[in-house]
């Protein structure tokens, strides 16, 4: 019997394989710092709005902690590395809210074509560091994290009366629309859906991700990161 031989596929060339870096450490650090931190406030607040106040959550039992107390102390913790994060880096903080309120026309076409690109990776071309649902999801999330922040003050400062009750109500509907943006985030970062493959390397082991990947998701960001190289 003859042997059955498969058509060889493409090349795989250098390019197809090459790397770049997307985020420096100082960038992938303070990412790191803040997911583990807003994790955490997002477990614990939604433990107690559920009603398991009397309850340890697992969290709360690991570190021999009241949930309340805990969710207050994370808030807190939270409050003094943003506001850490925005001194010490404020170049990359004025760099990330530069970019993220940028929209321009042709982002149209790249919300048109992004249900199918999701799946397929042909996303339409966008110009800037990040494509126009990252530019909205940065927005939603620093402003929410903001009110969240904002009102957890206000909460553990104020005992009770009125303006305690609209701190609360502001704090919880604030969570509420931060959660699933949240998701949302991880979803897309985690690579899950096809077309998203490979991106969680621009903020894990060493922030390198394969050239292609890059240039499928960010192709201005690419040109101009690779203009600056040396030839």
């Amino acid at each position: 019997m003859a042997a059955r031989h498969t058509a060889p596929g493409p090349p795989t060339t250098r390019r197809d394989t090459a790397t770049v870096t997307r985020n420096n450490a100082r960038t992938r650090w303070f990412h790191a710092g803040v997911y583990v931190v807003v994790s955490a406030l997002l477990l614990t607040g939604w433990w107690l709005t559920l009603g398991h106040e009397g309850d340890p959550s697992v969290l709360a039992e690991l570190l021999d902690t009241p949930d309340p107390e805990l969710h207050t102390n994370l808030g807190w913790a939270l409050a003094s590395y943003a506001a850490a994060g925005a001194l010490l880096g404020w170049r990359g903080a004025r760099t990330l809210l530069r970019d993220s309120v940028r929209f321009r026309r042709s982002d149209l076409r790249w919300f048109a074509r992004l249900p199918g690109a999701a799946f397929t990776g042909r996303f339409a071309r966008h110009e800037g560091h990040f494509d126009p649902g990252q530019r909205i999801a940065n927005l939603l999330i620093l402003a929410l994290l903001l009110v969240l922040i904002v009102t957890g003050i206000g909460l553990d400062q104020v005992s009770g009366g009125p303006a305690f009750v609209w701190y609360r109500r502001i704090h919880v509907w604030s969570t509420y629309a931060l959660t699933p943006v949240i998701a949302g985030h991880i979803l897309i970062a985690a690579g899950v859906l096809p077309g998203y493959r490979g991106v969680w390397r621009a903020m894990h082991l060493g922030g390198r991700l394969r050239r292609t990947v890059a240039g499928r998701l960010w192709p201005e960001w690419l040109e101009r990161d690779e203009g600056k190289r040396p030839r």
